[in-house]
Formats: C-alpha cells, structure tokens, sequence
C-alpha cells in the first residue's frame, strides 16, 4: 500500500510542508531543481525562520532526516514512483508583469513522465484561474497516457500559510480544496488531512474555484494596504498617527485595516493580481481598482527615498555625501525572505540617487554589495537610519546606547512603528514615522 508522499518544490511553502507530513509520520521525499539547496537540506540546514511548538525548523530538519522520514533530491526518479501522492508547490514568478509557468509546467511534465496509475497529484501553486484543469491536466494525461480522473487523481488544494507561522497554519488553517472529479477531490483530502488535523476542509464544486478564490484572498490584502497608505498619507496632513487610528476603526466588529509599511513584498500579494489578469483581460473585465492598488503599494520605495531626498535637501546636503543605514531588507518582519523585496526597491533608488548605502539583516542570508555584517557597522557615521524591517538581532530598543555612532544629524525614517516621537526628544533625532 502507497504511504510515501512526493513534494515537488522545496521553498518557503514546500520544506515545511514536507517537514509537517514527515513529523505526522508520513515519509516524504522532496523535489527541488536546485542542486545546492537540496545539498543544504540533506546536510540539515535551511535559512527558514519557522518554529513549531517551541522547535525551530532547523531542528525538525534535522530530526526528520535522521529518522529516514524525509530527505530531498534533485531526481524526479527517486520521489514520483511508488509515491501515494505528488504535491506541487513550484511557484509562478511574473518578469514585467507577465507570469512565467515554464518552472510549473516542466515540473508538471516530469511529473506526468513518471506518473503511475492510482497516484494523486495535488496543486498547492497560486495559479492562473483554470490552470490545474486546462494545461497542467493535459500535460499529465499526454506525458503519462492516462486520464484524470479515471487513472489518477487530480486536485487543486489552495495555499494560505503565512511565512512564520507555516507549521501552525498548515495544522489549523482551514483548506479548500477542489478536484477533477469528486473522487480526485476525496482522495486529495485524504492525503491533505494527514496534515491539516486541526481545521475543515472544504470541497468546492470545481478546481478553478478554489483557484481564483486563492488569488482574490491575496489581492484583497493587497487593496487593503494600499488603502491604508492612502489613509497614512492623510492622517499625516492633518498630524494624526495613522497606527493610532487605525488601532480606533479596528474596534469596530466588522473593520480590520491593515496597517502601512515600506511596501508589499514577498511572492503572493504582489504577484496575486498578475495571476488574475490573464483570465480578466480575456473576457474583457478591467479591474480598475485592483490594479490602481498595485500601483499605490509599488509607488511606495520611490515615496520612502523622497522622504530621505526632502530631509537631505533641508539640511542643504548633496546626496554624494549622505550615508544611509537600511535596518531590515527582508520583504516583511521577521522574515528570512527577500523576494520582491520592498525594501531592496528603496536601496536601488537611493543608489540611483547618490546615496551611500548600508544595509544590516541578519535574517536574510543573500549577500548584496551594499550589505553589511554587523549592526554597528550599518549605523556608524549614518546620516539616514531607514527601517524597513524589524528582525531578532537589530537592537531598535538601546537607541540610547548606540545613536552616537551615527552622525551628529540624524534622520530616522519608521516604517514599522518602532518609535514614538517623545522617545527621541533627548537624542537630537528627525524623526518620520509612516
């Protein structure tokens, strides 16, 4: 009997994925194209800020390798056959507003080479609406010779894990679900119950449901953020703290307002509404709105480094001799991830500008020219502190300790509420919040 599940794409969704079925006893083998990380994970590392009842997940690793229930590799040959179930979480970047499904489609297709009657492939992508029963059913059945439904199993089951907590929500996070038939929906539900013990999941009457259901829970933080920027932008105006008043609309049962930051990052809120418009321009649907917002939330960086500009030109300084420490570079707080990075968007405009840049996070493990190894090393002789993301090891608190290494002029641009303006009054500090 098939016990062993395959997941294909072994990221920020598709490690701990597989660490949850392998610490709930099922054996796992993970998929990943890229030879180094699979050599990182076998060897028992990953950069991954998750934790799981008190375990960080390089722990877990660690212990699911040594008890033989998971292990990764580059090699479909090795995960798909024999495998009860093969999970897809291989992502679809968009270059210049465009999504690219080649990495998706080529994993698809190799899995379809190997694909063995009575398996169950799930697709826990974010996908264009109708993809899982279009193009990535038609390659299954002409790769393999079988049919959906009939031969295997075909499901689409929608991810909604945030990065930080990925362990506790694939447990509680109610799932929906969706598959060719009903029998491929059952099967899919079985296979995801081994790891969403905690929560229902709910059966839609079609794959492209759940599909587009998925991307409009993404576009609507999305619209929510940019609403809110809009809002900062205003409370501003008239001196108001926009956390304070967003802190007041929220006790209202029915409101919750995000709040504003440096931009929205990551791969899913960006990306959500690149996901939609291929189906939306095909039958002529504009989505206005949706895409005013993603202009607000991208405008957002160029907004930040005129903050820094304005500052610079009041003090009658040229760019050329500005030094500007960027605190956080990972796309959110507490975040290891740096894709579509916000923050990054605003260290490349201040570049372009003149601005000496220095970055410090000590979560994100990518090296970049500007970044450096210690905090110490960011903010001496800064003119410009920019927080942009707050992570364990940047000491915000002890201010008082280290603002005089930065310069005698100091302007501090607060884009995740860390400071209250009366706790800089004795330290000769500008300071914007936003």
């Amino acid at each position: 009997m098939r016990e062993r599940v395959a997941v294909i794409g072994l990221g920020y969704i598709g490690l701990p994925l597989s660490l949850s079925f392998a610490m709930k006893g099922t054996p796992v083998i993970g998929v990943d194209a890229n030879p180094r990380l699979v050599e990182e994970i076998n060897a028992g590392i990953t950069h991954h800020l998750e934790s799981y009842q008190g375990k960080g997940i390089q722990d877990i690793l660690q212990e699911e390798l040594a008890s033989g229930r998971f292990r990764a590799t580059t090699d479909y040959r090795e995960a798909v056959p024999g495998a009860l179930a093969i999970v897809v979480t291989v992502g679809i970047p968009i270059k210049n507003g465009d999504p690219d499904t080649s990495p998706l489609l080529s994993a698809i297709a190799s899995i379809g080479e190997l694909l063995e009657p009575g398996q169950i492939v799930i697709v826990r992508s974010t996908v264009i609406p109708g993809m899982t029963g279009g193009v990535i059913r038609e390659i299954l059945e002409e790769k393999s010779g079988l049919e959906a439904g009939e031969d295997f199993d075909l499901a689409y089951c929608s991810e909604r894990i945030a990065e930080g907590r990925a362990f506790e929500e694939f447990e509680n996070m109610p799932v929906a679900l969706a598959g060719v038939n009903g029998r491929s929906a059952a099967a899919a539900e079985a296979v995801i119950a081994k790891v969403t013990t905690k929560a229902p999941i709910h059966r839609a009457s079609d794959m492209a449901v759940v599909e587009i259901s998925k991307v409009m829970e993404n576009v609507q933080r999305d619209v929510n953020i940019a609403m809110v920027q809009e809002f900062a932008r205003l409370t501003e105006a008239l001196g108001l703290d926009i956390h304070e008043v967003i802190a007041v609309a929220n006790t209202h049962k029915r409101v919750h307002l995000l709040t504003p930051g440096p931009g929205v990052g990551g791969y899913c809120l960006p990306n959500a509404l690149y996901y939609m418009l291929p189906r939306a321009e095909e039958h002529g649907v504009p989505l206005e709105l949706l895409r005013l917002a993603r202009r607000i939330n991208d405008h957002v960086p160029a907004f930040l480094a005129a903050q820094v500009d304005r500052w610079v030109k009041g003090k009658g300084k040229a760019p050329s001799d500005v030094t500007v420490a960027v605190l956080g570079i990972a796309m959110k707080d507490f975040s290891s991830d740096d894709r579509i990075s916000p923050p990054l968007d605003t260290v490349e405009r201040l570049q372009q500008s003149g601005y000496r840049v220095k970055a410090f996070d000590p979560a994100v493990p990518t090296p970049y020219p500007f970044k450096v190894e210690n905090f110490e090393e960011a903010i001496r002789g800064a003119d410009v502190i920019l927080i942009l993301a707050r992570q364990e090891g940047i000491p915000f608190e002890e201010i008082s300790r280290w603002r005089p290494l930065a310069a005698p002029e100091l302007f501090i641009v607060d884009t995740r509420n860390v400071y209250r303006p009366e706790m800089l009054a004795s330290l000769r500090v500008d300071y914007w919040k936003i």
